[in-house]
């Protein structure tokens, strides 16, 4: 089984910085896993979460949607099991309940990390991140 867990959120104001880390267990075989972090924002159901970044196996293909372009960056530590965002410059908007989710099948099959919930297959609980004005 594996377990992802996130750490790292928390309250913060407008233009702070903060870094979220997931680390995933269970399995030998985090660096064959792509990665990904949605959101959930306050009022939206489960269904509604946004894919904000995603990250390749290796590390050297990433996504960003547009709205945090230029201020979030995806990582990971293959050594650690262990994926990051680092969230530079945050707005009152960030604001929501970050997800980090493991997909065990696009690099099987060539294919670029996902950017629908359901391509992946473990997820973490969450962990809220909260920005004030």
């Amino acid at each position: 089984q594996v377990q992802v867990e996130e750490s790292g959120g928390g309250l913060v104001q407008a233009g702070d910085s903060v870094m979220l880390s997931c680390v995933v267990s269970g399995r030998r075989t985090f660096d064959k896993y792509a990665m990904g972090w949605f959101r959930q924002v306050p009022g939206k159901e489960r269904e509604e979460r946004e894919c904000v970044a995603t990250i390749n196996y290796s590390g050297d293909t990433t996504y960003y949607t547009d709205s945090v372009k230029g201020r979030f960056t995806i990582s990971r530590d293959n050594a650690k099991n262990t994926v990051y965002l680092q969230m530079n410059n945050l707005k009152p908007e960030d604001t929501a309940v970050y997800y980090c989710a493991a997909d065990v099948d696009s690099m099987l099959y060539g294919a670029k990390p996902p950017r629908l919930q359901s391509g992946y297959d473990y997820w973490g609980q969450g962990i809220q991140v909260s920005v004030s004005s």
